[in-house]
């Protein structure tokens, strides 16, 4: 008979046995054969399945469908020994047969295919002879076989499905040989046999594809809470999307070094993994920042920009100087005419608050002293007097650089004191427990005098150093923030140069970052055209910090384990 009746797979087939006879790395993968297997990539793994199909059948070649989500069963690795034919996995070559439907144009199962059929009724087909089957539709593969002169003979098609028989794909091998070579039938102790490899590589590879939808699954949650906190603020912008991007072309120069302190440099694909959510988790802490702190554009800002509140008192004032003159006997014209040059004061007085409010420039002690003087002046408001500038509003407009005060300024830097906490108190596995180092890391200093913990370079991970490379240059460059302007390239990276000779950040990566020419790959990637100009190289690469003294081991321990006083106490007041 050409085409024997389907069978069910043998799931109780005895699969070790089966292993024992394979060579090559049967020893090792009967052993643990979950490691080993779950240490392939899902293609490598399908090529793997095919292969020692192959070899334990004898057969010429064959074929791995996977099915898709719109329900097709895609080609994934195509082989054929006498042919020399080798497409996907391994061989870099993309299978160019299209998928083959498991649905007619009605929505009804399509049974007209051999790999069809066993795709939606989760049986065996073994069919001897093609050219003598009925049943089946093998118009394709005759016409393959003209056109390469190939004769395609014996065919057996088996599901790969889960233990919720849910389909995976389909395996089929082609042309199985006896040991002189001669193409024959599949025998049926072949085919419970591979039923059974294939009953324990469906699971196996059910489980990597299970592994790989929750990696992703976390890698999306991750990046919709760093979206959330770029959408939190109109002024982060995509900071939380590009700092990832840019460490990640930062590592991939430092794990490309030959030479040098970075050659031994490595990340394993799990390490890739730990860095790349480390980059989308480093600033998850800021969730809890207040907007009106993190969005502060000005030094009046709150929820609301109060120099409005300033420029409704200085009306008051000279309205004051009016009824003051009309009160003593002047007309309205003559009001105004004695008393404009006051209200001109006034006007200029609001002028320079209003320039010292936005925060671009440095605040001379000139400046503060005249704002002392300006908020000292008083108007009447409902009988009682009032001054033009209350305690609070003063304090913020003689902030010297910037917008925000030390208090302010302990509560954005308090954003990495949430993000490690956050981070350790997420049940990582072990190779993700260093997360929360990569993303706690990147607002700590090479000297110590970073925060929260007040970490020294030696203390730190390469990966927590490049990430503060990573997030100092986006920020320079961003063009999305409140308090500032987005610089030049040049002039960014000649700021990053003096954090370098101070002790900012770390300068074995910097230079990596210079020499590699990491910044204009992500300039030109990133940064509008005009801002991208000519930078000193050579300048960067020959700036140089001064040797400085570690404390005792004990006291960097100490930091290590635990915040800066300010930080805790920042804790102590939330809590309260």
């Amino acid at each position: 008979m050409a085409c024997r009746e389907p069978v069910a797979p043998l799931c109780c087939a005895p699969f070790w046995s089966i292993w024992q006879r394979w060579p090559g790395e049967a020893e090792l993968i009967r052993q643990d054969p979950a490691h080993e297997l779950m240490t392939e990539s899902t293609e490598l793994l399908l090529e793997r399945i095919l292969v020692e199909a192959k070899q334990f059948c004898r057969a010429d070649g064959g074929t791995v469908y996977v099915r898709t989500k719109d329900d097709q069963l895609r080609f994934s690795i195509l082989r054929n020994d006498s042919m020399n034919l080798a497409q996907g996995g391994s061989s870099g070559v993309d299978v160019s047969i299209p998928p083959l439907p498991l649905n007619d144009d009605k929505g009804k199962a399509n049974l007209s295919n051999v790999a069809t059929v066993a795709a939606n009724l989760l049986i065996s087909v073994n069919v001897d002879d093609v050219y003598q089957a009925e049943g089946y539709d093998f118009s394709g593969t005759r016409a393959f076989d003209k056109r390469a002169g190939y004769r395609t003979t014996s065919v057996l098609t088996i599901p790969l499905f889960n233990d919720r028989q849910r389909l995976i794909g389909v395996l089929q091998l082609i042309n199985a040989r006896n040991s002189e070579g001669t193409v024959v039938a599949f025998t049926l102790e072949a085919q419970r046999a591979v039923e059974a490899l294939s009953r324990q590589a469906a699971i196996a590879l059910d489980n990597q594809l299970l592994h790989q939808q929750q990696k992703l699954l976390l890698e999306s949650f991750i990046k919709m809470i760093a979206s959330s906190i770029d959408a939190k603020s109109p002024y982060t912008g995509g900071h939380c999307e590009r700092v990832p991007i840019l460490l990640e072309m930062l590592a991939s120069r430092a794990a490309a070094q030959q030479e040098g302190p970075l050659a031994e440099f490595t990340l394993s694909e799990d390490e890739w993994y730990e860095l790349r959510l480390a980059g989308w988790l480093h600033d998850c802490g800021k969730v809890i920042t207040p907007v009106h702190v993190m969005d502060k554009a000005t030094k009046l800002e709150t929820i609301w920009d109060r120099v409005a509140l300033v420029k409704t008192r200085v009306e008051v004032l000279k309205r004051d100087l009016l009824l003051e003159a009309l009160r003593g006997g002047a007309s309205f014209a003559e009001a105004e005419r004695d008393t404009a040059a006051e209200r001109g004061r006034l006007d200029e007085a609001l002028a320079f608050i209003e320039r010292v409010n936005q925060g671009g420039e440095f605040l001379p002690d000139e400046d503060k002293e005249h704002l002392a003087a300006l908020a000292q002046l008083s108007y009447q408001e409902g009988g009682v007097e009032r001054v033009l500038l209350d305690a609070n509003e003063l304090k913020n407009l003689s902030i010297s650089r910037g917008t925000l005060t030390e208090e302010e300024r302990v509560i954005i830097n308090g954003h990495m004191v949430h993000t490690i906490q956050m981070l350790e108190a997420l049940p990582f596995p072990a190779h993700l427990s260093r997360v929360p180092e990569y993303a706690g890391g990147h607002h700590e200093r090479m000297d110590g005098r970073g925060y929260p913990r007040g970490l020294f370079a030696g203390d730190m991970s390469i990966p927590a150093r490049m990430l503060a490379v990573a997030d100092v240059f986006e920020a320079l460059t961003a063009a999305d923030r409140p308090y500032k302007k987005a610089k030049k390239l040049s002039e960014a990276m000649r700021i990053m140069g003096f954090m370098k000779k101070e002790h900012h950040l770390d300068p074995l990566i910097f230079d990596l970052f210079v020499r590699e020419r990491v910044y204009l790959d992500y300039a030109q990637r990133f940064m509008e055209p005009e801002y991208i100009d000519e930078v000193d190289e050579d300048w960067l690469l020959d700036l140089h910090p001064e040797p400085i003294e570690l404390p005792s081991e004990e006291e960097r321990s100490q930091r290590g384990g635990g915040f800066l006083e300010e930080y805790r106490e920042l804790l102590l007041d939330e809590r309260s």
